[in-house]
């Protein structure tokens, strides 16, 4: 073989190398490549390895996995007049590859733009207190409302939440008074609901004891006794009950009974 032969087959096979290196291609368990040629479409490849013509196929590579975009806060005048910030997060996936790249520009960016415009309709349809007390129902409301809207785009949305609703400092200043005006409330409803049931408790021993004076003797000898554990106290029992009490009971610390 001739030196000129020698040399273009050596130059041959380094182009043969490079080209098959430009020629593979391999993308990730996640990843799918969607495969353009001449500017037409051939299909989805991946994962794995596989090949390309170097300078005439194009490839753009797609992420599968759940992707978290997040909504910037919205300004929103809610169906009773009441004017709150919110802010919410989006999941999604791209499910179809080959429409996510043919189908939008920039799928990511619409997802976002439609989450917002979305979100301000869905929050204007409803009052504050639906807002902030029933907040899964408004995020399943958007979620299927995104996700039909994006299924053109072999798009999935899984799940919508909105992450903070911010309300102006005056309505901050209302509720708080209301709150304190229902505890107030309950607290007074608790009180006389207590009062009520001494009442009646008072009123059934007050008929007991009428019904059986000796027991209120011994009731009224209990209450004395009680009384002589105060230090450096003079207790007078009168008259009753047909007893005479005709004596002072002095009951203090050190001092005794006195006839």
């Amino acid at each position: 073989m001739d030196p000129g032969t020698a040399i273009a087959l050596f130059f041959l096979a380094i182009f043969a190398l490079v080209f098959l290196a430009m020629s593979i291609r391999v993308v990730r368990e996640y990843e799918r490549a969607v495969i353009f040629r001449f500017g037409r479409l051939l299909g989805a490849k991946g994962p794995g390895i596989f090949f390309v013509i170097p300078g005439i196929d194009q490839l753009v590579k797609v992420d599968l996995r759940i992707v978290t975009a997040d909504v910037p806060e919205q300004r929103i005048i809610t169906k009773d007049n009441v004017t709150v910030g919110v802010d919410a997060v989006v999941y999604y996936k791209v499910i179809d590859p080959v429409k996510a790249v043919t189908t939008i520009r920039n799928y990511h960016y619409a997802v976002i733009m439609l989450a917002q415009t979305t979100l301000r309709d869905i929050v204007g349809q409803v009052e504050l207190d639906d807002l902030l007390t029933k907040r899964d129902e408004i995020n399943k409301r958007l979620q299927e409302i995104l996700d039909a809207l994006t299924d053109p785009w072999g798009i999935k949305v899984t799940a919508v939440t909105i992450k903070e609703v911010k309300l102006p400092e005056s309505m901050l200043r209302a509720m708080a008074k209301q709150a304190e005006a229902e505890r107030w409330r309950r607290a007074r409803i608790i009180e006389a609901e207590g009062e009520r049931q001494a009442a009646k408790i008072m009123a059934e021993a007050a008929e007991f004891y009428e019904k059986h004076p000796a027991a209120m003797r011994l009731r009224e000898l209990q209450t004395l006794v009680e009384i002589a554990k105060e230090k450096n106290l003079i207790v007078v029992a009168p008259h009753a009950y047909g007893v005479d009490y005709g004596e002072v009971v002095a009951l203090a610390r050190g001092v005794t009974k006195a006839k």
